[in-house]
């Protein structure tokens, strides 16, 4: 019997904006709008679902306002708690990307991974930290430090890299490796600044590694940063490059696609980059500097 699993990413807009409500409500809100298309892809039948970068709040990081640190929370937390309900409901596994708080003043980006009967499996802390204008992620986030972990859930084996993750080949081919067959992008990138890469790097880390992956990204401009437009255009590729669907570019909505893990075999067995390796020759991508 082939391996088809419908998978479901959640592009979203933020339904509140600062100024609108306390940073309390605007998560409380932006919770709320996605409740809904979780539920959606539940009804949908959607096997493994993912949601954007920091999904419960805006992408903050434009501005240096310790006020958002009050947004952070557990993970395994109550939102994961939250979630794990409508995972088990509907025997979907979830892929929550959320703002942790380890301990006073220890945040990480962070995603924690739902099985379909509802059990926590792990997380993924994002690793590469971006600092640039627009994005001052090392003001709100320290570099990941669980390294890069797949999670065997139902369906699928899963993993996570995390928005400006994307730009470093090295942890894709670990996740490669390490057994992944679908990687999960979830991100909040605007148009001007990378979106001709939008398409560009995810299908090749499929390619180079041979998974699928799910790209996630934000719709709208969030008020008052005005950094850019969010653009959308959440995809799922396959492991040849090819795009199996893709949503719009500002839109709210549910994108889903019905994967054949099989093609992992079929594509690994015709293109053999594992076989091919020469690990034992890249010794200078560790050691040389900067």
């Amino acid at each position: 019997m082939p391996r088809i699993v419908k998978c479901g990413l959640i592009q979203c807009g933020l339904p509140l904006h600062e100024g609108e409500g306390s940073v309390q409500e605007i998560k409380d809100a932006m919770i709320k709008k996605q409740l809904g298309f979780i539920e959606k892809a539940g009804k949908k039948g959607v096997q493994v679902l993912a949601l954007q970068e920091i999904f419960s709040t805006p992408y903050f990081c434009p501005s240096q306002d310790p006020k958002w640190y009050a947004t952070a929370e557990s993970v395994p937390g109550p939102t994961t708690e939250r979630l794990s309900k409508l995972a088990k409901k509907y025997n979907m596994v979830i892929v929550v990307s959320l703002y942790e708080r380890l301990t006073a003043g220890v945040y990480y980006n962070t995603a924690a991974v739902l099985d379909a009967d509802g059990k926590y499996l792990g997380k993924y802390r994002k690793v590469h930290i971006p600092q640039v204008a627009g994005f001052w992620e090392k003001f709100f986030f320290k570099p990941g430090n669980l390294g890069y972990p797949v999670f065997d859930t139902r369906y699928a084996k899963v993993a996570v890299y995390i928005c400006y993750d994307r730009h470093f080949p090295e942890g894709a081919r670990a996740f490669g490796l390490h057994g992944a067959e679908i990687v999960f992008n979830p991100s909040a990138t605007v148009a001007g600044l990378s979106q001709h890469l939008w398409k560009l790097e995810q299908p090749a880390h499929a390619v180079a590694n041979g998974y699928f992956m799910g790209c996630i990204n934000r719709v709208g401009t969030e008020k008052p940063w005005n950094i850019g437009k969010f653009y959308g255009h959440s995809y799922f590729v396959n492991p040849r490059g090819e795009i199996l669907a893709e949503g719009s570019e500002d839109k709210d909505e549910l994108v889903t696609a019905d994967i054949d893990l099989d093609k992992i075999d079929q594509v690994r067995n015709t293109w053999q980059f594992y076989r091919d390796r020469r690990p034992e020759t890249y010794e200078d991508i560790v050691k040389l500097l900067p």
